[in-house]
C-alpha cells in the first residue's frame, strides 16, 4: 500500500529561491520510491491556476490575486488543500507560509503532520504579531519539526519551546550535478592582474546579505579581486560603493557559469548581516568544489555549515576590518586555503550528500 505524501510551499520551480530548491530535491527523490504516491500543492505568483507534471511529479499550482507580503494571496490554495488534506497520510509544510498553517488548522485533517523549518519570520514583524498565535497552534498541531542546523533551533523565537518534537536533517546537496562537468576559467578569464586571488560571492544583493561590508572589508585588502554574482536592488548602490576598486558585477550567471564561478574562486565569502539568512547552500557549492568558505557567527544555521578553522573562517557580522583580516590571512596563505578547502569537501561528502539524506527523510515520512 502506498503512502500517500503532499508537499506544501508557496512556490515551486521555476520560481528560484533556496526553499523551492529544496522542495523540488525532496520531490525528486521521494517519488523514486515505489511505495511512495507524492504531489506538490503551491500558488502561483499571479494569475490563473493550473496543474502540470514535471518529472513525473504532479504540481498543483493555486490561482492567486499576487503576492503581499512576502505570501501568495489565494483563496484557490484552500480549496484545493482541503481537497488533498484528505488523500494524503502526511503533509510537508515548509515554512514560513502561514496560509499553510491557517489551511491545516481550518481543515482539521487527520493526515500526521511535518514541518521543515527553514527559518523564522524576520522582516514583517507587525504582520507577526498578528500571525503568532496561529504559528503557536500549529507548531503545537505538528508531529514532528526539521531543521537545518542546530542553530536554526537556538536562534528561533518559537522552535525552544518545541524541542523535543525537533529532529536535524540538513539540507542536501546532489554532488553528481557538481563534479560531472567541465569547467571554464570564467573568474580568471576577467582578472585585471592574473597573480590576484579571486574573491567569490553569489546571492542577492540585499540588505541581509551584507555585502556593502563586504566592499568596505575588500577595500582594506591586497593582491585580491572580488566577484559578485547576483543582482538586487541594492546593486546601483554597491556599485558605485565599488567604484574604482577591482570589484566585478557578473550578474545571474547561466548555471554552468555559476559552478564554474565556484570551481575558479579562490576564496568563497558569504557576509550576510541578519538572521534572514538561515543557512547559506552556496557555501556548499562552493565547498564541493574545495573551497575555504568566510563566513559570519549569525546565530542561525550560517556558521554550522562551514565550520571556523576547520572549513574556512567565521567572522562577527557588520565587523570589516574582521572581515578584511580573514580575507588576508587566506589570500597570504595558499597552505591554509588547501587545509580549510580539502576539509570543506570532505565535510560535503560526508555530512551533506544528497543520498543519505534524501533517504533520512524518507524514513521520516514513513516512520511518522
Amino acid at each position: 500500500m502506498s503512502l500517500h505524501v503532499l508537499e506544501v510551499n508557496k512556490f515551486y520551480p521555476p520560481h528560484i529561491g533556496g526553499i523551492e530548491t529544496v522542495i523540488a530535491q525532496r520531490a525528486k527523490y521521494l517519488s523514486k520510491y515505489p511505495d511512495i504516491e507524492l504531489k506538490v500543492l503551491v500558488c502561483q505568483e499571479q494569475g490563473k491556476g493550473q496543474v502540470e507534471k514535471m518529472n513525473h511529479i504532479e504540481i498543483i499550482r493555486c490561482s492567486s490575486f499576487g503576492i503581499c507580503c512576502s505570501c501568495p494571496v489565494s483563496v484557490d490554495f484552500f480549496r484545493k488543500f482541503l481537497k488533498l488534506a484528505k488523500w494524503a497520510d502526511v503533509i510537508e509544510f515548509h515554512m514560513p507560509f502561514p496560509l499553510g498553517d491557517l489551511a491545516c488548522l481550518l481543515s482539521r485533517c487527520n493526515s500526521r503532520v511535518v514541518i521543515s523549518w527553514h527559518s523564522d519570520v524576520i522582516k514583517q514583524k507587525k504582520l507577526l504579531k498578528l500571525y503568532q498565535p496561529i504559528l503557536k497552534k500549529f507548531l503545537q498541531r505538528a508531529d514532528l519539526i526539521i531543521t537545518a542546523t542546530q542553530g536554526h533551533i537556538n536562534s528561533s523565537k518559537f522552535l525552544p519551546e518545541f524541542r523535543e518534537k525537533c529532529k536535524i536533517i540538513p539540507y542536501p546537496v546532489e554532488i553528481e550535478n557538481y563534479c560531472n562537468i567541465t569547467i571554464r576559467q570564467i573568474l580568471t578569464e576577467k582578472l585585471k592582474n592574473k597573480n590576484n586571488i579571486k574573491l567569490l560571492f553569489v546571492g542577492r544583493l540585499v540588505y541581509y546579505k551584507g555585502v556593502d561590508i563586504l566592499i568596505k572589508a575588500f577595500q582594506n585588502t591586497k593582491n585580491c579581486e572580488l566577484f559578485l554574482c547576483g543582482t538586487g536592488v541594492l546593486e546601483p548602490d554597491l556599485k558605485n560603493l565599488a567604484k574604482n576598486l577591482a570589484v566585478h558585477f557578473l550578474g545571474n550567471l547561466s548555471d554552468y557559469d555559476l559552478k564554474s564561478a565556484f570551481a575558479d574562486c579562490d576564496i568563497f565569502i558569504l557576509p550576510s548581516v541578519e538572521n534572514s539568512e538561515a543557512f547559506g547552500i552556496v557555501q556548499q557549492e562552493a565547498m564541493i568544489y574545495g573551497k575555504p568558505v568566510i563566513n559570519t557567527s549569525l546565530p542561525t544555521g550560517v556558521p554550522f555549515v562551514s565550520i571556523h578553522e576547520e572549513t574556512g573562517l567565521t567572522v562577527q557580522p557588520k565587523n570589516i576590518q574582521e572581515l578584511a583580516n580573514a580575507i588576508q590571512k587566506l589570500a597570504d596563505s595558499p597552505e591554509l586555503r588547501k587545509i580549510y578547502g580539502e576539509n570543506a569537501k570532505k565535510r560535503v561528502y560526508e555530512v551533506y550528500d544528497s543520498k543519505k539524506i534524501m533517504h533520512q527523510i524518507y524514513q521520516v515520512l514513513k516512520n511518522i
